[in-house]
């Protein structure tokens, strides 16, 4: 049963590193970041917060960069990186708990962390995930990114089988419900709401390919591929994207 709770969770996390906000408050460092200067942003926001330690949203942002930085890291670094991200993901929503964006957040770093965690640790934290997702879409019901997360998140859910899923129940507490079905649906949410995000389109387009829609996942990914990158780690997406078309042709 560990078996496949194991990678639901790496799966998560390891699709779980992606810009993006539905925030209209604008910060210094968000330039910078949006260049991949993620050693600028992080001069930046925590400028900002030594002004005002008030300021929710430099927290959340550094949530993100961290998690954007680790992405691009040796592997050795990794979890540190996904630590830090969860301490200012949590920070954020100490300062102030109906800032949604905290809660998206802390739940993509969660997802990461989950990956060094033991078997019981991941079934927790996934419920932890689910909450803080929920969470996030009952304060702002137009972000897309915690869409995307959920997406990913139930599309993980998808590849436990039933008899998988009643061990977990009985020995480790139980996974929250959902699957496939449930994946689209959030996905195509995250589509509409930010249909130029590469990540979206990305997922929906594994989603597809792991639910032998062979023919739609061809066609979202090439949408995916031909969108710009906002993260470094998107240049990942691509070499993926160019792997499922190559392994198709054979």
């Amino acid at each position: 049963m560990q078996s496949r709770i194991a990678p639901f969770i790496l799966t998560i996390g390891v699709l779980m590193n992606f810009a993006g906000s539905t925030s209209l408050e604008t910060f210094q460092g968000d330039e910078e970041y949006l260049r991949f200067d993620y050693s600028g942003a992080e001069t930046l926001y925590l400028n900002q917060l030594s002004i005002d330690l008030s300021k929710s949203g430099a927290y959340w942002r550094l949530s993100r960069l961290f998690i954007s930085i680790a992405d691009v890291s040796p592997a050795k670094d990794r979890e540190g990186f996904y630590r830090t991200a969860e301490r200012y993901a949590r920070k954020c929503i100490m300062t102030n708990v109906e800032n949604a964006d905290g809660h998206t957040w802390l739940a993509a770093s969660l997802g990461n962390i989950a990956m060094y965690e033991g078997g019981e640790t991941k079934v927790q934290l996934s419920r932890e995930i689910h909450r803080e997702l929920l969470r996030a879409l009952e304060l702002n019901p137009n972000d897309d990114v915690a869409y995307s997360i959920l997406g990913s998140f139930y599309r993980a859910l998808g590849g436990i089988s039933w008899i998988e899923r009643q061990l977990a129940n009985l020995l480790l507490g139980g996974v929250p419900d959902g699957g496939y079905p449930e994946a689209e649906t959030a996905l195509k949410k995250a589509i509409t709401l930010a249909p130029q995000v590469m990540r979206h389109q990305y997922e929906i387009g594994m989603l597809y390919r792991d639910w032998d829609r062979i023919d739609e996942a061809k066609e979202v990914l090439r949408k995916a591929a031909s969108l710009s990158p906002s993260v470094k780690s998107d240049s990942t997406r691509i070499q993926e994207i160019q792997r499922f078309f190559e392994e198709e042709d054979q």
